[in-house]
């Protein structure tokens, strides 16, 4: 089944023909100046393009602004530096380069004009990744599209709120840098043979969440793209507001021993970052995106309800057990997760909810409690936005006012391990399509570090690999007309996993019906057909 739909979804979305290949050391004109690419991976790739202008110094919390034009021509051999960042979970690698804002294309090697073009905004809780952590290549090959990848300001250079003083003042600077990003995409992505007004802005975690940003931003970016892929993330996530963010920032200076922003602006990258973590206190989305200022005015359940969004087609995804992921993190950790301690592990987290939560998710004789655990806390979690309730709760909103398709990446015989968690020490339970599984399926060998080592899908998994990107590419030409797509209900998804590719109501299965009642306030009352 899964060859024969993917051979239907290349004849109804059959790009055009190949022409005459690129040779190496393509040189390309850009508004900015000439850059000349090089073949890898058998498609063409110009890497480490600076989009905006230098961000360190006394430029620190600035807005972008478009990098200056250059003479000759630039050698776009190599990835920019990854923005400045910590070391996380034994995966992500350690920068300090804050002149970071660069942007990287790929395109097949044949010459064509006005291929569609996907812009890939990456994860990493919005403190961490990079966009050179991703090959290109297979989706490029694959959806036979222009892919740009894009690297913007992370933690507290980007997601924290400026400075008051600065010029990024009651901005969301990180939001700011892909927004200049996009334009220029616009503006350029001709000369590489894209279509400028085919324009597909994709992510997955933080890189979706941030999609949902500029959706829900619908003055300032209308026009910069025409599709969007949600890759775990809830877009009606509640967020705080500027005044929120900016007394954060308040308690991140003190943490970093500063009183004014001379201090803010010399202090060392690594020693703000580690102020930052102080700060925070844990919390896994410290650093998300604020909203009530002039890059994201509007609040995010809001905006869902009353459809002030951009209104372009959804492809609404997430993986089958997000949360196990950070359930394995713990465990690798040293945490203990028995059947002893389970209950009190779902107290920690549900409160004055967890012997309704214990009575809808008993552990039952012969499960993992880590991964009993890790499936509840993937069906809902109050206030975390990669989980299937909420997922869905947004995509039942969105639904409301522009089509949407869902699906569900659910390959639990595809490596988690060397993709999203490290490879040792071994978690001891089935991990499952983890949260970013799937990015292994549509980045080769992607293992969150520059690296690119994660291990190779056995032929099942990249036969639905290949599925997958299939699928991609049908959305990017015009995506999937209800009647083609089976799911037509505001839960019902598309599952995707060795073996047959089946519609299911995912609402239903993840009880999503009793956490709304549990949970109103992370719900919206509105009714959708």
């Amino acid at each position: 089944m899964i060859r024969a739909l993917a051979l239907l979804l290349a004849l109804l979305f059959a790009a055009p023909a190949a022409a005459q290949s690129a040779p190496q050391g393509e040189v390309i004109t850009t508004a900015s100046g000439k850059v000349e690419g090089f073949i890898r991976n058998g498609v063409l790739e110009f890497r480490g393009i600076p989009y905006a202008a230098p961000v360190s110094g006394e430029a620190r919390w600035s807005m972008p602004q478009p990098a200056a034009p250059w003479t000759g021509v630039l050698p776009a051999m190599h990835f920019g530096g990854a923005c400045p960042q910590a070391a996380r979970y034994g995966l992500t690698e350690r920068s300090d380069e804050e002149n970071c804002l660069t942007l990287n294309v790929s395109l097949p090697t044949a010459k064509a004009a006005k291929r569609p073009v996907l812009v890939y905004i990456h994860g990493g809780a919005f403190v961490g990744g990079a966009a050179s952590l991703y090959r290109l290549d297979r989706l490029a090959r694959g959806m036979d599209a222009v892919v740009v990848s894009v690297n913007y300001r992370l933690g507290v250079f980007g997601f924290m709120a400026p400075p008051a003083g600065t010029s990024g003042a009651g901005h969301v600077l990180g939001l700011e840098d892909q927004r200049l990003a996009m334009r220029w995409v616009k503006a350029n992505v001709a000369a590489f043979g894209g279509d400028p007004d085919n324009i597909t802005l994709a992510g997955e975690s933080a890189g979706a969440a941030s999609v949902c940003m500029h959706l829900m931003a619908p003055e300032q970016t209308r026009g910069l793209f025409h599709r969007a892929i949600i890759q775990s993330a809830a877009c009606g996530t509640p967020l705080r507001t500027l005044s929120q963010a900016e007394a954060f920032t308040a308690k991140v200076a003190h943490q970093a021993g500063c009183t004014d922003l001379a201090c803010l602006k010399t202090i060392d990258p690594q020693a703000l970052i580690a102020a930052g973590t102080r700060a925070s206190s844990g919390e896994l989305l410290a650093f998300a995106p604020f909203t009530g200022n002039a890059t994201q005015p509007n609040a995010t359940m809001a905006a869902l309800e009353s459809g002030q969004f951009l209104q372009v087609p959804v492809l609404n995804g997430f993986t089958r057990d997000e949360m196990r992921l950070y359930v394995g993190y713990d465990v690798q950790g040293g945490a203990k997760i028995t059947a002893e301690s389970y209950p009190a592990a779902v107290r920690a987290i549900y409160g004055d909810k967890a012997d309704k939560v214990l009575a809808r998710y008993p552990l039952k004789p012969g499960e993992q409690p880590a991964e009993t655990l890790g499936s509840l806390m993937t069906d809902f979690m109050p206030g975390l936005g990669i989980t299937h309730c909420l997922m869905l709760e947004s995509g039942r909103l969105l639904r409301a006012y522009t089509p949407v398709f869902q699906w569900e990446y659910a390959d639990r015989t595809a490596p988690s391990r060397g993709v999203s968690i490290p490879i040792s020490p071994e978690p001891g339970f089935n991990l499952g399509a983890v949260h970013s599984a799937e990015l292994n399926a549509l980045f080769p060998n992607f293992s969150n570090t520059s690296a690119m080592s994660a291990p190779d899908l056995s032929p099942a998994s990249q036969e639905l690999a290949d599925l997958v990107v299939a699928t991609w590419a049908a959305f990017l030409r015009g995506n999937p007309t209800p009647q083609q797509w089976p799911a037509t209900g505001p839960g019902h998804v598309i599952r995707f996993e060795v073996g047959p590719i089946r519609p299911f109501d995912a609402w239903s299965e993840y009880s999503c019906d009793f956490w709304r009642a549990e949970y109103p306030a992370f719900f919206s009352s509105k009714e959708t057909r």
